[in-house]
């Protein structure tokens, strides 16, 4: 067996002298485990958030979207969406016409994005499972129906259930604003609540999604639309979606764009992972400000074994292994506390992934705080603590090469 190792393992389980080192190693273990269990289980909440809120963007944003490349429209024909459609991973493709617009309802006014959209759309919509009163429904015989976001209706007090119709507004592209009679240059079309859904803060604040027909209406446009929209067939991978993104622009040219989820939020999708990115560099700051306990419990193991020390030097020991067995030895107090943390943590995160012990507040999406478990946030986790820990026992063993 190793020197340095055996006598390290020796210092670390056997009595000091001074009861106040061992207690300062062990609050130094202790909070190594506690730094480290926050760790995996505020990372692993943020996954569960970060999922969360990429399923419910899921729920309006499609896998691929095609949108003119100047303009705001555009009218979808040709043999490249004949290809498209005819794709095997390709699950829908539907049209969309967007535009913000003012609504009444009921005396009450709100500036929305409006969206209108085709029967693909409405048959086989993801909003379905995020409605929280109602259907989602966009027609009752001939009557065009909407189906608005939570916090939108609210504001509007509205209810599906009432016969008050939707009033929606938008300028008119084809006649004079008269100064005189200003709403004589505003469109106005008609719809009648059928639903309301819960799909994401900004989703719910703004959102209000009618039939095409109306919308064309409103807007008095024929046939034009803002964007295709596509969605791919569950377990489709990233390279299928790469490919076909890729083939989908080379065959509609330089006139047009196509993006996938990332690309339509990206600003969403980057600001989420610094965030996270943020929140592990303060933890680990954390614990390298916990660390720093073990500086002190090492600091006066060193001072206490100054005769160990000379016996070792006498007996020929080479310097560089005295180094390592205090280097060792402060590194082991950080590494069990690692291993404790690791065992909390994850232990907690499993319960809470599995049972839902911790409950939202208030009326969320969902009961409990949602829990993802990422592996690769285990090792660098246990990578960050390990590399902490050993750094920190450095310090006073530099400090002791120095003075000798």
């Amino acid at each position: 067996m190793r020197v340095a190792p055996f006598i390290a393992l020796r210092y670390l389980f056997a009595k000091k002298s001074h009861n106040v080192i061992n207690l300062i190693s062990a609050i130094s273990a202790i909070g190594m485990a506690i730094g480290t269990a926050a760790l995996i289980i505020i990372l692993s909440v943020y996954n569960g958030f970060d999922t969360l809120i990429r399923s419910m963007m899921g729920s309006v944003e499609p896998d691929l979207l095609i949108t003119p490349a100047t303009g705001k429209t555009f009218t979808p024909q040709g043999e490249a969406y004949d290809w498209i459609a005819e794709q095997e991973s390709v699950l829908n493709m539907c049209c969309v016409l967007e535009e913000d617009v003012f609504i009444n309802y009921a005396d009450k006014q709100s500036l929305a994005k409006a969206k209108g959209v085709d029967w693909v759309y409405e048959a086989e919509s993801p909003l379905r499972d995020y409605m929280i009163k109602g259907t989602f429904s966009l027609h009752r015989g001939d009557v065009p129906l909407a189906c608005v976001g939570a916090e939108l209706a609210s504001n509007l007090g509205l209810e599906p259930h009432f016969l008050t119709p939707v009033e929606i507004y938008f300028p008119s592209r084809t006649r004079k604003i008269s100064t005189s009679n200003p709403a004589a240059s505003l469109e106005r079309i008609k719809v009648w609540p059928s639903g309301v859904f819960n799909a994401g803060t900004d989703i719910n604040k703004e959102l209000i999604i009618i039939p095409i027909d109306k919308m064309r209406e409103l807007l008095e446009y024929d046939s034009e639309v803002s964007a295709v929209e596509i969605r791919l067939k569950e377990g489709t991978s990233e390279n299928s979606l790469k490919s076909l993104q890729s083939d989908i622009e080379g065959r509609l040219g330089p006139g047009f764009k196509v993006k996938d989820r990332f690309q339509q939020n990206e600003s969403l999708y980057s600001m989420m992972k610094y965030e996270k990115i943020a929140i592990y560099m303060i933890l680990i700051f954390v614990i390298i400000i916990i660390a720093f306990n073990i500086f002190g419990s090492l600091s006066m193991l060193i001072i206490e074994k100054k005769t160990d020390i000379s016996t070792l030097r006498h007996l020929g020991t080479p310097e560089r292994t005295i180094r390592q067995i205090f280097v060792l030895e402060g590194w082991l107090i950080s590494l069990t506390g690692l291993a404790a943390g690791l065992i909390i943590g994850l232990g907690f995160a499993l319960l809470q992934e599995q049972l839902g012990i911790i409950k939202m507040p208030g009326h969320f999406i969902v009961q409990a705080y949602p829990i993802v478990i990422s592996w690769i946030d285990v090792l660098l986790v246990t990578g960050g603590v390990a590399v902490v820990g050993y750094l920190i026992a450095l310090l006073p063993v530099s400090i002791l090469s120095k003075r000798r």
